[in-house]
């Protein structure tokens, strides 16, 4: 890694792993980068998961985070769409 990078482990869960068929991925992204761009880049990678661009909610390190944070090196991001069940 450099210093024009971070790298951060992202989690996936329902959709996101089925999408991916893994259930964790590793990311190198620019300094600075919001966490809602890991969302954004999923999307781009499978369009199906437009579906739940307004509905997913990020966790950063174990906590709720607003689209708008940036990420530091070593980050773990978890995508988390809408869940049911009983």
């Amino acid at each position: 890694m450099s210093d024009s990078s971070i790298t951060v482990t992202v989690k996936l869960f329902a959709a996101f792993g089925e999408a991916y068929g893994v259930s964790e991925l590793t990311l190198e992204l620019p300094p600075e980068t919001p966490v809602s761009q890991v969302l954004e880049n999923s999307i781009a990678q499978y369009p199906q998961l437009e579906q739940w661009r307004d509905r997913t909610r990020f966790g950063l390190n174990l906590e709720f985070v607003s689209p708008d944070t940036i990420l530091q090196d070593g980050d773990e991001v978890v995508l988390i769409p809408p869940v049911s069940g009983g």
